[in-house]
């Protein structure tokens, strides 16, 4: 993407969450990262998030981020638009990074800095001086498992700042989505930040959806989304009740941990996750393993039983 215009025209679809695999002592396994876009790109994911919370952004420095992003925009090319988060606590890091993302032909994706009793004016003022940073404007990020939600009016407010182009919405109350639907619709893309309960955002009007578990289930989150999309919804309330056991151990368990055990166990590279994030083991992915192969042997999901092993 070269241009906030080309970026809006096409900032739509279902993004993949790319997890980013570690080895088990912690370093980038790059190779392992490849094999996992090109396997979401092959199946006609209509983008990528790299580096977000799932991706694990949080345990890595300024340099590492910088690493992550160009190597990946290097795998992709201009194939399908790459939202690169540049989130951070350090005005400093989000600038270097949003910059850098712009430069690249990624879509910077911010979120408020998380610090101690911000206000809403200079959180205003925060974008106010990033989105510029960015040739190819910037998403917000309303991320509340990190410690900021933002109220429909801050947002509101933001909306009117040249240079954003979109929002990924994490604060998932119906209330909430269908104001910002009917309030932002057309003037922001809009992104479900999950795809536990993707559905009731995409019926209310957002553009798209941000989907982590994408990485372990391409297959059954793929096809439910475009099921959405050419207005079957039946279809897709069938196909996304398939996998609600493995929705649960995620809530148990947590992500991106079970997300990485599932495609491990499915022969995909995950990886390891870093610390203070732990990797699955024992009775914790056995019970993953057990809803995995339930889903496995389930015709309506499409996923070969021999993927599973």
């Amino acid at each position: 993407m070269q241009s906030i215009e080309e970026t809006r025209s096409r900032l739509k679809g279902l993004f993949n969450i790319t997890v980013t695999p570690f080895t088990a002592t912690g370093e980038f396994d790059f190779p392992a990262l490849e094999e996992n876009i090109e396997r979401v790109i092959g199946l006609g994911y209509d983008g990528l998030l790299i580096g977000g919370t799932y991706g694990e952004f949080a345990v890595m420095t300024c340099e590492e981020r910088a690493e992550l992003f160009r190597r990946v925009m290097a795998i992709v090319g201009d194939r399908v638009p790459v939202m690169l988060c540049t989130a951070g606590s350090d005005a400093r890091t989000v600038r270097e990074l949003t910059q850098l993302a712009g430069d690249l032909g990624g879509l910077p994706m911010v979120t408020p800095p998380f610090v101690s009793e911000i206000t809403d004016g200079q959180i205003v003022s925060f974008f106010e001086q990033v989105a510029p940073l960015s040739k190819t404007g910037i998403l917000i990020y309303n991320a509340p498992g990190i410690g900021i939600t933002l109220s429909v009016p801050v947002i509101e407010r933001l909306a009117r700042i040249s240079g954003v182009v979109g929002l990924k919405q994490g604060d998932l109350t119906p209330t909430v989505i269908d104001r910002i639907a009917h309030t932002l619709g057309g003037q922001l893309k809009l992104f479900c930040a999950s795809d536990l309960v993707f559905a009731g955002p995409m019926m209310a009007g957002f553009d798209g959806i941000s989907s982590t578990n994408s990485g372990a289930l391409p297959e059954l989150i793929l096809a439910t989304y475009r099921a959405l999309e050419r207005g079957d919804a039946k279809t897709a309330t069938r196909l996304h009740a398939l996998w609600f056991p493995l929705r649960e151990l995620a809530r148990k368990h947590g992500q991106p941990q079970t997300t990485k055990a599932i495609m491990n166990l499915r022969g995909f590279k995950g990886g390891s996750v870093r610390q203070p994030l732990l990797d699955l083991e024992g009775a914790a992915l056995a019970e993953v393993a057990t809803a995995l192969a339930a889903l496995v042997a389930e015709p309506l999901a499409g996923m070969a039983p021999a993927a599973a092993h």
